[in-house]
């Protein structure tokens, strides 16, 4: 499973910003998706997580009520709609992908990775 993802940028507190993540190969619904995100002097943290149905996901509580994790198995991509977005959001966000359930997600290594993309946030 190959992973890439787009769609970091700049923007002002309050803003939104949409990451995609589009994965290469036949079995894209079998896995569950996930994003990470390390900022600059940070460990990486677990942001937010889908089942390969969608129908189950997790999200970690700084992100809940602003972040929005979904994905088109159609389209083999996993999308993370960020809102509301504060400075301390600013970091890498990766995604990943496993057949881990997603409730494992924060707590264990993914075995597929996507390059990082940039989300910088400036008060």
């Amino acid at each position: 499973v190959q992973l890439q993802a787009s769609g970091g940028g700049s923007v002002h507190t309050g803003g939104s910003l949409r990451l995609s993540c589009a994965a290469s190969g036949r079995t894209f619904s079998t896995y569950a998706m996930g994003w990470f995100r390390q900022a600059p002097g940070k460990e990486r943290e677990f942001v937010a997580a889908i089942s390969g149905s969608g129908s189950y996901i997790n999200y970690a509580d700084s992100v809940k009520g602003r972040f929005t994790i979904s994905r088109i198995n159609a389209k083999d991509t996993v999308y993370l709609q960020m809102n509301s977005l504060k400075p301390e959001d600013t970091a890498v966000y990766y995604c990943a992908s496993d057949r881990a359930a997603v409730s494992q997600f924060p707590y264990t290594t993914p075995q597929y990775w996507g390059q990082g993309t940039l989300v910088t946030v400036s008060s």
